[in-house]
């Protein structure tokens, strides 16, 4: 029994993972004229991260962030704390400030599917996503106002609007590649 469910999860491949196999990496190989397939950029990691300098004030923010994180990314959250300590935010050293997943493998895989297909669609006034968020390496960071865009959150129970910050980290040596590659697996660019 426990041999038939590890190889429905070998089988069962997020649809993303999928194209980027079968269409993706093959069309990034011809446009690059990559000599070894090692050098096909991927998408190594993705990290979300929710600051809540508010959470001073109120820790409670902290635990409902956490919460939330965690239904929207489908692993558990981990608090981030401050480093400093700064007199002017009252904000002593080791106080809880924010909350942040890394995602990687299948999870990365399904969130991206979610956030290209349904949340980033049901932005308000939505038109696409800068292009121009790159880092020098290949590597794209999109801000989100709210958290209300993914379907997991029940707009009833929530506190806050708090918006988030999700890094996608890839492979590629340039930004000309890195978003080639994100644009090939279905992220909305304006330009």
């Amino acid at each position: 029994m426990a041999e038939e469910a590890a190889v429905t999860k070998k089988l069962a491949m997020p649809r993303l993972q999928k194209l980027y196999r079968e269409d993706v990496a093959g069309g990034l190989h011809e446009e690059f004229k990559y000599k070894n397939v090692m050098e096909i950029p991927t998408i190594e990691k993705i990290t979300i991260n929710m600051g809540l300098g508010e959470a001073v004030a109120n820790p409670n923010l902290i635990k409902t962030a956490v919460e939330e994180l965690t239904v929207i990314s489908g692993q558990r959250a981990v608090i981030t704390r401050a480093k400093k300590s700064i007199a002017t935010f009252k904000l002593r050293e080791g106080m809880p400030i924010g909350c942040m997943v890394t995602l990687r493998g299948q999870r990365m895989w399904e969130f991206l599917d979610r956030l290209v297909t349904v949340a980033l669609p049901r932005t308000r006034d939505f038109k696409g996503i800068s292009g121009k968020a790159f880092d020098g390496r290949g590597n794209y960071t999109l801000g989100l106002k709210e958290q209300t865009i993914f379907q997991e959150i029940e707009y009833d129970k929530l506190d806050k609007v708090k918006g988030m910050n999700v890094c996608f980290v890839t492979s590629a040596k340039t930004d000309e590649e890195g978003k080639a590659l994100l644009k090939r697996l279905g992220m909305p660019f304006k330009n």
